[in-house]
């Protein structure tokens, strides 16, 4: 198992024992690591087909740091299990870095999401996608949006803890203790962290003119207990057809942070369900 998994088991069994009854089970993590492949449960199936209660594909976007499995062992086959077709890719590597992804330039991150959605679109015969991102995951997609024609091809972007308006790079730095072993890259070129510190060019590029484009649906999902991005309320966005949620109104009790509201938080993840078929929503509370 790698480090940074346990890392997260222990986080998540610590919130348990203090009353974080919002997040999925420890085990459920555990069981979710020990079943491969991915594909066997539906997540990734390059065969699966939209349904008419679900007609568009859904595509997971890792943070930074993450990767196109580990990011969604939980919230991929939930997903699955309500009937989406889910796909999940990696995205942004540096040279010789295996396994964290997420580090390059996020206008480069953007196009690699581009080609992925467009294969994700041929595979499924779906005229739209919805995009379900974490953290970097969750802004990165609105580059894609606004610049590389995306959304003529997004229904709604859904995001967990982005940092829509950029943190700092204390607050990044914050990410290292679930990722032991990548503190080193901190010393050498990584073109993300610049790319979300706030008041950067490409954050002041991409919120000119407003933080949203026609045609698109967007919900964030915040955390008020987000260590990384904050203040938290710097996630929102302003527009039209914007719908910002702060886990704690769903669940006052919620005690997930930056990583966990992403990764293992049942409210936060009934909630991007209910973003993502808004017509059949149910309320999202500290038993969803």
């Amino acid at each position: 198992m790698l480090p940074w998994r346990r890392a997260l088991r222990a986080l998540a069994a610590a919130l348990l024992v203090t009353g974080a009854v919002t997040l999925t089970p420890a085990t459920a993590t555990a069981d979710a690591a020990s079943t491969a492949p991915a594909i066997s449960r539906g997540w990734n199936d390059y065969d699966c087909k939209p349904s008419a209660a679900h007609p568009r594909p859904v595509v997971l976007v890792h943070g930074t740091f993450g990767n196109s499995v580990d990011n969604w062992l939980v919230l991929a086959p939930y997903l699955v299990k309500r009937g989406y077709c889910v796909y999940s890719l990696d995205y942004g590597q540096l040279p010789g870095v295996p396994f964290f992804n997420g580090l390059g330039p996020i206008d480069k991150s953007a196009g690699q999401l581009d080609t992925f959605v467009d294969k994700v679109l041929a595979s499924t015969g779906a005229k739209k996608a919805d995009l379900v991102g974490h953290s970097q995951g969750g802004m990165m997609p609105r580059h894609y949006l606004k610049f590389l024609g995306g959304a003529a091809k997004v229904n709604a972007l859904v995001g967990l803890a982005p940092d829509n308006h950029g943190t700092t790079l204390l607050g990044l730095t914050k990410l290292l203790p679930y990722f032991p072993g990548i503190e080193d890259l901190l010393t050498t070129k990584t073109p993300s962290l610049a790319d979300q510190v706030a008041g950067s060019p490409f954050l002041t590029k991409l919120n000119e003119g407003g933080d949203t484009v026609p045609g698109v649906r967007y919900t964030v999902i915040a955390t008020k207990y987000d260590e990384v991005v904050t203040p938290y309320r710097t996630q929102f966005l302003t527009g039209p057809d914007v719908r910002n949620v702060t886990l704690q109104d769903l669940c006052p009790v919620a005690l997930s942070e930056h990583v966990a509201i992403g990764i293992l938080d049942r409210v936060a993840h009934h909630e991007v369900a209910n973003a993502l078929d808004p017509a059949h929503a149910t309320p999202s509370t500290c038993l969803s």
